[in-house]
């Protein structure tokens, strides 16, 4: 016979309500003693009846929302499978997602967004991140609301979002920065194309791929740092304004989307294989490039966990009360050559 949640109680000291409401996040209940219950109930193993606990939230017409910036990009069409994914899965225990999309990045649109799920009655949102104080003080009033946030792809670091699912973005500029000081032969200059500004993972991304530049390669001049806001013409025109003005250049590093419209400008200017391409992201586009020699290193982020995870994480949240176990579930650094595709 499994752990009742009367037990709990009578183990913990508190009602049976009490235990309720702290294993299944929901109700007005002091943190501390929150999770005094949960630690009670984890050594006793409890484990919750989830389809009998879905069924019952079925009932209320429980709704998680998720907001998906940028669906224009091959990444995020990736991520949006993974989405569809736990659509189903979830959708098989009575629980509904509601999926708003729009082009481009948009702290504005966002916040519409959450405002529009909530009054159509979300109970959780999972949102990408990002580093403007607007969305992070709406992440903040949504907890105090007990609306929880999982931020995906890009995180608000500084919010009270439950945790953040995507790549460890600073580590992967890292690894962009040491690939690209291993490939560079006397060439003086590199530039860096990058998404959008305040994307918390697109800034972290040029971060760790100057220090680890910096660190590896300070002879090496770091010619420009652009963002293109994820448009592949404008990354195009950048690197051929580049390629024309900068002879000493070498490489380039795409840190978000872009890397189709530099790889034209390289090949336009015949400079395939003389200047390095590094990107980030696994797209069907990016990996024709990298089979071509036109792109020597991508590094992948797995798309599809990006968009399932946040989703099944805030189901278990609200159906079952378990918080991820880490503030920071990192997706793999995956380095990627024509030659391990």
């Amino acid at each position: 016979m499994g752990v009742t949640l009367q037990q709990i109680a009578e183990a913990a000291g508190v009602s049976r309500g009490t235990v309720d409401r702290a294993l299944n996040n929901r109700g007005r209940i002091n943190p501390e003693v929150a999770e005094r219950i949960r630690t009670i109930a984890k050594e006793m193993g409890y484990q919750p009846n989830r389809a009998g606990r879905a069924l019952a939230l079925s009932r209320q017409g429980i709704k998680i929302g998720a907001i998906i910036q940028g669906v224009e990009t091959p990444f995020m069409k990736k991520l949006l499978e993974g989405v569809e994914e736990a659509k189903t899965e979830i959708g098989m225990f009575g629980v509904e997602l509601v999926i708003r999309t729009f082009e481009g990045q948009s702290t504005s649109r966002t916040i519409l967004e959450m405002e529009l799920l909530k009054n159509e009655g979300c109970t959780g949102l999972v949102l990408m991140g990002s580093d403007d104080d607007r969305l992070i003080e709406k992440i903040d009033s949504y907890a105090e609301e007990n609306i929880p946030v999982i931020t995906f792809n890009s995180d608000a670091e500084n919010s009270k979002r439950v945790c953040y699912i995507g790549q460890n973005s600073r580590q992967s500029g890292r690894a962009a920065g040491g690939l690209m000081s291993q490939v560079l032969a006397g060439e003086k200059g590199v530039a860096v194309l990058s998404g959008y500004p305040l994307n918390h993972s697109h800034s972290n991304r040029v971060k760790g791929f100057l220090r680890e530049m910096a660190s590896c390669r300070p002879d090496v001049e770091i010619l420009d740092v652009r963002y293109v806001y994820d448009s592949d013409s404008r990354a195009e025109q950048i690197a051929e304004e580049l390629i024309s003005s900068c002879p000493e250049l070498g490489g380039f590093y795409v840190a978000a989307a872009g890397a189709t419209g530099v790889c034209r400008a390289v090949e336009r200017a015949g400079k395939q294989g003389q200047i390095r391409v590094i990107s980030n992201d696994l797209t069907d586009e990016n990996i024709e490039e990298l089979k071509k020699g036109t792109i020597q290193f991508l590094i992948g982020q797995d798309a599809h966990v990006q968009g399932h995870e946040p989703i099944t994480r805030m189901f278990s949240l609200i159906v079952d009360g378990i918080r991820p176990e880490q503030e920071k579930l990192h997706t793999d650094i995956v380095i990627k050559t024509k030659y391990n595709i």
